[in-house]
């Protein structure tokens, strides 16, 4: 029997690989109940690009471009290179324009 965390990483993966996927699909891929499932969401969308969608093509989501493993920007640095970035141009902008592209959490499409 896994750990509660062990559980939640290995949903993270799931969902990294999967990108969507339905609650009743999740549930049954981990043995856990719906309100166990749902624990398990909430706390990893506090800390990953995870949410849930309700309706026709609803359920779970992983946010388009974000993987483990690879290295993000954290709060203060991404808002260091922003500000560092308004007094740039031509070339430099652009270059820190692809780093922070590169190097940014992905954001949910509104």
């Amino acid at each position: 029997m896994r750990s509660t965390a062990e559980r939640r990483m290995a949903i993270l993966e799931y969902m990294c690989e999967r990108r969507h996927e339905t609650l009743e699909n999740l549930m049954f891929e981990f043995d856990v109940s719906r309100s166990t499932i749902i624990r398990d969401l909430d706390e990893l969308s506090r800390h990953y690009p995870l949410y849930t969608k309700p309706g026709n093509g609803g359920g779970v989501h992983m946010v388009e471009g974000f993987f483990l493993g690879r290295k993000y920007l954290d709060g203060k640095q991404q808002e260091l290179l922003e500000r560092l970035s308004v007094r740039l141009d031509g070339d430099d902008l652009k270059t820190m324009g692809s780093i922070l592209k590169m190097f940014s959490v992905p954001k949910m499409d509104n």
